[in-house]
């Protein structure tokens, strides 16, 4: 009995010895530490080779695991009230920033990151923390290739992991300077503000400290200059974001990309008041745009216009790599660039509205509009280029809605009302427009892809400035006669000059069908066989090719055109189009009509496409694809209703392209053996004919004459072999623009045989099985 009660008392005597031992370590280890600075007199040596390193761990250790043996939590332990008591943080910041020994900043960011990482108690509540973490954070992040760089955004992480745990703490973190002036009258090491209880008094000293820890860290004071107190900071002094921001520039991009990943952590937890102070008291939103605009400059000035468009899928946790392949000159700025900005992007989606629309008017400001206009408005043909196809890679990567929609009123203005045909551009996208018809092909090209890509934005005042203010209304259509009931009361298309003979008698078919709709509609149906045939065939039978070879039909476009379309159906559901036509009254009198400059830029585009280089053409008809496909009745009945009834004076894309028909019907006949060289153009286009053999044709051989192979595709029209002697292709422009028509009508019909089901545009067709449409 008395054996096991004296085993007791032993137990109860080794639980407090523990205790008594930790302090007099940990005193004894930091006693270590400011000896050696009294003693030494190698400056030389570096302090990973000293003793510092490892009393720092056992000060790290001692502190742990006092803390796990506290009985009551909360509650901060003799050690950790000796650290709080005796600043001992800010003598080592002191330390660090003397860099005494060499490499002594170094160690000292891992004794702040693993303290603060491991000890729970919350000890940036404390001045006497929270003020040596902002003279730490002023020591780095400001240079960049910093040797400290990996232990610095070691430390801004930790930071930002106990500011996600405790949002509260952003505000004092983000004060910085202000707070600690605020505070300096009291010598003494206070707590800031803590709602959480059990948190002692620090000023009252620990009775079991021992005055020899204090001796020596005053005898170490003695020995390094006194650390002067620095003045308040006003607005843009947050040393924690410039610290950020500054190693987001790291050339190290794993360091660049923690510290980009703790930019967007604290953005994302601000409350109210921190966001609002993160963007009038801070230099967040000014230093992020600030290095956009860096970057942007630091662009060279003969980027390839080609080479920036390749430029896709850059983002900024895995930017582009140069690669030996398709490496360019300019393309790692190039890349760093667009990184930086898919980086902004993601900001601006991830941030608190106050941040987020601050920095979104920021980006504008700087860079659309100080830098970027500017250059889109120069009279230099390069910098129109570069500068245009710089916005059509910014565009591609846009996603948060606040940013474009501060882009869409860069380009567009605020102001939705129609223009007339004779005002001049007030925004810049009127001087975009008028790039789109400019003397030089490249920059129309340019320009036209910029449009292509803003049409593929989901910002409905997009589509309404450049085409619907213009429609409401339905000011094209005739009035004072009431509307068909049906399309065979339109048009009689065997009246027209330009189509043959029995052309509507043959009757379209098409060889694939798409899944039955809920309720089926005969005369529904019947009409959208007209409206594709009426495309189909608005290319005379002489100026087509694609039924000499395979896979060149129009079923190949309809499986193309049903994706697009439901994908920009579910872009502009939110928009809450209406599902049919307004209602057209007979008596309300007409008033002039004019399609707006985008448009009637198009128009005029298309009807030179007989003129136009082969790569303009791709590019005005993939536009025109673009507007046919949204479902809006406004723009279904305009672009893609063959039979809509014009008022005078007033054109549609079909008026247009019958007109671009019935020149070519002129043409045709100035062209010799125009079938044959048609066909051999199209091959040439499709790289079924070799580079070298596309000007020049020998002699001899029928079956070699124009590219055809015997037995294989028809007898060209003419088979005499005086035409097959060596030709040069003179009318190189006008064949290619022949393909294009005919590719351009079949993809139209697609377009319209997807949006016209029996039941209306906006009939949401089910899945087509797989291998069907």
């Amino acid at each position: 009995m008395l054996s096991r009660l004296g085993a007791l008392l032993q137990e109860a005597m080794g639980a407090r010895e523990p205790s008594i031992d930790l302090l007099e370590a940990f005193v004894e280890h930091w006693k270590g530490i400011t000896n050696y600075y009294i003693e030494s007199t190698d400056e030389n040596t570096p302090a990973k080779k000293t003793d510092i390193p490892w009393r720092l761990k056992q000060m790290l250790d001692i502190l742990v695991y006092e803390e796990k043996q506290q009985a009551a939590a909360g509650e901060a332990g003799p050690c950790l009230e000796y650290l709080l008591q005796h600043k001992i943080l800010e003598t080592l910041c002191t330390l660090g920033k003397a860099e005494y020994p060499p490499g002594m900043r170094q160690q000292v960011l891992q004794f702040f990151s693993k303290v603060l990482a491991q000890v729970q108690h919350p000890l940036l509540h404390y001045l006497s923390v929270h003020r040596p973490v902002q003279k730490l954070l002023r020591l780095g992040g400001t240079v960049p290739g910093s040797l400290t760089e990996k232990e610095e955004v070691q430390f801004t992480t930790v930071l930002c992991s106990k500011i996600q745990q405790d949002p509260a703490l952003l505000t004092y973190i983000l004060e910085g300077r202000k707070t600690v002036g605020r505070k300096e009258a009291s010598r003494e090491a206070t707590a800031l503000p803590r709602e959480a209880a059990g948190v002692k008094n620090e000023e009252q000293p620990h009775s079991k400290a021992p005055d020899r820890g204090a001796r020596g860290a005053r005898a170490l004071s003695t020995q390094l200059p006194a650390e002067t107190e620095e003045p308040d900071g006003g607005p843009g002094e947050s040393t924690l974001i410039t610290s950020l921001i500054g190693l987001c520039k790291s050339k190290r991009a794993r360091v660049a990309l923690k510290a980009q990943e703790n930019l967007l952590l604290l953005v994302s937890v601000a409350s109210q008041a921190a966001a609002t102070y993160l963007v009038q008291s801070s230099p967040c939103c000014p230093a992020i745009v600030e290095h956009l605009c860096q970057l942007y400059q630091s662009l060279p000035s003969f980027l390839d216009p080609a080479d920036i468009a390749t430029s896709e899928g850059i983002s900024w946790r895995l930017p582009s790599a140069p690669s030996d392949e398709a490496s360019f000159p300019g393309k790692e700025t190039l890349a760093a660039f667009l990184g930086w900005f898919d980086y902004c992007d993601h900001l601006i989606t991830e941030a608190h509205t106050v941040v987020s629309e601050a920095l979104a008017k920021s980006v504008a400001e700087k860079l659309f509009v100080e830098i970027l206009q500017p250059q889109l408005l120069h009279v230099s043909e390069q910098s129109i280029l570069t500068s245009t196809a710089l916005l059509t890679a910014m565009l591609r990567q846009l996603r948060s809605p606040a940013l474009l929609r501060e882009a869409v009123a860069f380009l567009l203005g605020t102001d939705q009302q129609p223009a007339a045909p004779e005002d001049s551009p007030h925004t810049l996208g009127g001087h975009l427009v008028r790039h789109c018809d400019h003397l030089s092909d490249e920059i129309s090209i340019a320009t036209l892809r910029l449009f292509e890509e803003l049409l593929q934005k989901p910002h409905e005042q997009i589509i309404h400035s450049l085409i619907l203010c213009h429609l409401e209304g339905r000011p094209y259509v005739a009035r004072g006669s009431p509307e068909p009931e049906s399309y065979e009361d339109t048009l009689d298309l065997e009246e027209d000059p330009y189509f043959t003979d029995g052309f509507l008698d043959s009757g379209f078919q098409p060889s694939m069908k798409p899944p039955p709709a809920p309720v089926t509609n005969p005369d529904g149906k019947t009409a959208v066989t007209e409206i594709v045939n009426s495309f189909l065939c608005l290319v005379p039978e002489e100026a087509k090719t694609s039924a000499f070879l395979e896979e060149t039909g129009y079923d190949t476009y309809v499986h193309d055109a049903y994706g697009l379309f439901q994908e920009c159906s579910s872009r502009v559901a939110p928009w809450g189009w209406p599902p049919a036509l307004p209602p057209l009254d007979p008596h309300e009198p007409e008033r002039p009509f004019f399609e707006g400059h985008f448009l009637r830029m198009l128009f005029d585009r298309i009807s030179r496409i007989l003129e136009q280089p082969y790569s303009l053409n791709l590019q005005v008809t993939s536009v025109l694809s673009r507007l046919a496909l949204f479902p809006h009745p406004l723009i279904h009945e305009y672009l893609l209703d063959p039979y809509i009834n014009l008022a005078p004076g007033c054109r549609s894309l079909f008026s247009v392209l019958v007109r671009v028909i019935g020149d070519l019907m002129q043409r045709i006949q100035r062209v010799p053996q125009f079938p044959g060289k048609l066909l051999l153009v199209r091959r040439q286009l499709m790289g079924q004919v070799p580079g070298e053999q596309q000007r020049w044709l020998p002699p001899g051989d029928p079956s070699q004459t124009l590219g055809y192979h015997a037995g294989t595709l028809p007898t060209p029209p003419s088979r005499d072999p005086r035409h097959a002697v060596s030709f040069r292709l003179d009318h190189q422009t006008l064949l290619q623009g022949v393909v294009v028509l005919e590719e351009f009508c079949k993809e139209l019909a697609a377009i319209a045989f997807v949006k016209f089901p029996p039941h209306g545009p906006h009939l949401r067709l089910s899945e087509p099985p797989e291998g069907h449409v």
